[in-house]
């Protein structure tokens, strides 16, 4: 029988079906502990086992990993859980991170002070745990515009650029009053205020020592940070790239996170890059897909290795260049029709054209972060520019449409 490959639960689109996938074809058993299986459609498509397990509690995840013989890893895809997976590790004695770090990561305010201390640009910020009162003092002390964000989360979810006092002591309130995360467990009601950057928005990816590049990142539209696509590499110059990787790394270091998967985000601001955030795991945004479309790099691959302790993947070249443009809701409403992927895909470089959504779903109104993707395209090129201008050309050629409907037209439809 082949070892056990362990996943604490998965990210519910993008790279959770692939690392089961990569690990199958290691040689390894993948199998996904979570609290609700049917979170992951992925597990009955491909029969990936599962234990239903509360992911919540770490003595019962342990107990469940120590119930299988031969575990060979134990890691997660999930920003949620990838803590709880390196605490796993660490104790069964397994490959990885540090799991005290990875979970002090997590808390952007210690991180912010940590990377503060250690010479790291960082955007000016206050911590509030109090009330809205407070984060419109530290907005006024800060100076407009700000961001509020929670200081732990994912995807974008809560964060918010607010120009007035009155904006932040909205965004803050909600957010104060929120202590669960976007898949109930319970949140300790922390709120970041911080200066805004200005500049072009980057990420750094990195595994271990290895440096697979930096991502040049679209977003939408303010007031809300949801990143609408990215091009690998970015589009900078060589001075500007080594800065972003040197920053990064000088990051990785100061926050103990080096051994694994990170996703860093900065800010090239006229003073140089600015930190905006350290993520201990592997890049979401199908930043992954990205990467290997345009250099053969598999990332997902590369951590399934690290985790097991085996030789990671070897490089097998790609065209040099990649971009993806995500299809973004326009609800709320129902899916009405969805349009143009096979003229997509036939266009030149379309690597991959999907989307997420069916005719008759329902879409709730837009959160301003990753939940409203609903779906995307991949291209490749030789250069950036170019895998850039096909994504854009085939992102027009895709539709969603979506019927507006009143509360009563809604209760009336098929269920």
């Amino acid at each position: 029988m082949s070892d056990w490959f362990v996943l604490v639960e998965s990210n519910t689109t993008g790279s959770g079906q692939v690392f089961c996938a990569r690990a199958r074809a290691r040689g390894l058993r993948p199998v996904v502990l979570t609290a609700s299986p049917g979170r992951y459609p992925y597990l009955d498509e491909d029969a990936v086992d599962r234990l239903v397990v509360d992911t919540g509690d770490l003595d019962a995840v342990l107990a469940t990993c120590r119930t299988l013989s031969r575990v060979a890893g134990v890691t997660s895809s999930s920003e949620y859980f990838i803590a709880t997976a390196a605490e796993v590790a660490a104790r069964l004695g397994l490959p990885g991170p540090d799991p005290v770090a990875v979970r002090l990561c997590r808390d952007k305010a210690w991180q912010r002070r940590t990377l503060a201390r250690a010479g790291v640009a960082v955007p000016g910020f206050r911590v509030i745990t109090t009330d809205a009162v407070d984060g419109v003092l530290a907005a006024r002390e800060l100076g407009f515009p700000v961001v509020v964000k929670p200081a732990t989360g994912s995807g974008s979810l809560g964060v918010r650029l607010c120009a007035d006092e009155d904006e932040v002591a909205r965004a803050v309130g909600l957010l104060l009053a929120n202590t669960t995360d976007e898949r109930g467990a319970p949140r300790e009601p922390v709120v970041l205020v911080e200066r805004f950057a200005r500049g072009r928005e980057f990420s750094v990816e990195t595994v271990g020592d290895t440096v697979a590049g930096v991502t040049g990142k679209h977003l939408g539209v303010p007031p809300y940070f949801v990143e609408t696509g990215h091009d690998f590499p970015a589009r900078v110059r060589d001075s500007e790239r080594d800065e972003l990787v040197d920053t990064t790394l000088k990051a990785l270091t100061a926050l103990g996170v080096g051994w694994g998967a990170a996703h860093t985000e900065l800010r090239l601001t006229p003073a140089g890059p600015v930190l905006i955030e350290v993520n201990p795991r592997l890049a979401g945004g199908m930043i992954p897909a990205v990467v290997a479309a345009a250099t053969g790099l598999d990332l997902v691959d590369a951590c399934v290795a690290r985790a097991c302790g085996q030789p990671p993947p070897p490089a097998v070249g790609g065209p040099g260049a990649a971009a993806i443009r995500f299809v973004l809701a326009r609800g709320p409403g129902v899916v009405s029709a969805v349009t143009g992927l096979s003229e997509a895909a036939a266009l030149p470089g379309v690597a991959a054209a999907k989307v997420t959504t069916a005719v008759g779903a329902r879409l709730g109104e837009p959160t301003g972060s990753f939940q409203d993707r609903v779906g995307h395209v991949i291209t490749t090129a030789g250069a950036s520019p170019t895998a850039a201008a096909r994504a854009e050309a085939a992102l027009a050629a895709v539709g969603v449409a979506v019927s507006r409907t009143t509360h009563a037209d809604a209760l009336r439809l098929p269920r």
